[in-house]
């Protein structure tokens, strides 16, 4: 059966890592390594089944590959997942057992954080292998992505909101934000900064209540974010949110937002075309923290990390223009630009996995 999911996704690799003493039972996914090694974030959710999980860390692993691909990373995708509450679960040896799967890959995956996981937790990662990213600025590396994840999704805002309305006035429109964990919430700072009206709904009751105290936000139910009447919907926590469902109840007029896999099925993203809602795809948008950890490869600087952000802007106006020469949807468009770098590129490069994890381990260890 897995082998047939595989055969259909098109995945390389999938590593099933447990550990009976350290409470671990985690997925490894790599879902391309054409354009470099896999680089994607460790993920804990209690998923409620081990095809649940599977499910997610395939779809994410496959996301990460697009996302580097139309970021113009020389980077593949992969993603790891780890069953357990991020809130109770979490050890020392559990991340430490992690770190030792993803050692044992030798570079073809590099791990990085992802919803559940925080720089803490990458320490324990960092002391079983060097293929972490997203660690803490005394190792060499950028420390929390989140901030610039917000500041690479404020990019595809500002490209989706000057397609759509002619402009990049964020304060003259309102915003319907789902979801205001680490990414979210860095989110609605920039927004509030710039003036513009927003509403918030989390599972998180004590995050709203930041988000209304701190920001000045409207917080709303969780299932009513999709009835708000708002301009712009930012989903900014798990995915699936934009589904045949939701999208019968939108009065927005664009979907841009910071979270994975927004769209629950391809069949979504064609019916957002025909409602004439601008959906600025996903992987494009919130790419500022995969392109951040990625510059910890080589040597981290922060201004260059801010300067490759703003490609985020230009990325999404190449997207729309395909969609509107091509006459397809922006996520197919999306895909297509993907697609293309990365048939192009793979023809010409020589395999260049071992040169970049050597190069990887080399600036690692001379960090001391």
């Amino acid at each position: 059966m897995v082998f047939d999911i595989l055969a259909k996704t098109g995945h390389e690799q999938v590593v099933y890592c447990h550990n009976r003493d350290a409470g671990l039972k985690a997925i490894i996914a790599i879902h391309n390594t054409v354009l470099g090694p896999a680089l994607g974030g460790l993920r804990m959710w209690p998923y409620k089944t081990e095809q649940d999980a599977l499910n997610d860390v395939l779809r994410l692993s496959r996301g990460m590959t697009y996302k580097a691909a139309v970021s113009g990373l020389n980077l593949g995708g992969g993603k790891g997942v780890i069953i357990g509450d991020p809130t109770k679960d979490k050890s020392e040896a559990l991340f430490r057992a992690f770190g030792r799967f993803v050692n044992s890959l030798n570079g073809r995956y590099i791990t990085a954080e992802d919803v559940g996981i925080d720089v803490n937790d990458m320490e324990w990662v960092l002391k079983e292998t060097e293929f972490v990213t997203g660690v803490h600025q005394v190792h060499g590396g950028s420390g929390d992505p989140s901030p610039f994840t917000a500041y690479g999704t404020m990019q595809g805002l500002m490209a989706a909101l000057s397609f759509k309305f002619g402009d990049e006035d964020i304060g003259k429109y309102s915003y319907a934000v789902q979801g205001i964990g680490h990414v979210g919430m860095e989110f609605v700072k920039l927004l509030r900064e710039q003036g513009a009206k927003v509403f918030v709904t989390d599972i998180n009751k004590d995050s709203v209540q930041r988000a209304v105290d701190e920001f000045g936000c409207e917080a709303v139910g969780l299932d009513d974010i999709y009835d708000v009447d708002a301009d712009v919907y930012s989903p900014s926590a798990l995915g699936g949110t934009v589904n045949h469902n939701t999208i019968p109840r939108f009065k927005f007029k664009v979907i841009c937002g910071a979270a994975n896999n927004q769209l629950a099925t391809e069949d979504c993203g064609d019916e957002v075309e025909r409602r004439g809602i601008l959906y600025a795809p996903d992987y494009a948008v919130n790419a500022g923290g995969l392109m951040n950890v990625s510059l910890e490869i080589d040597g981290y600087n922060i201004e260059r990390a801010r300067r490759m952000m703003r490609t985020i802007y230009h990325n999404l106006g190449k997207i729309f223009t395909i969609s509107q020469r091509d006459g397809i949807p922006t996520y197919r468009a999306a895909d297509r630009m993907a697609e293309e770098r990365i048939d192009t590129i793979g023809k010409i490069r020589l395999p260049q996995m071992g040169n970049t994890g050597t190069r990887f381990l080399g600036r690692m260890r001379g960090l001391g």
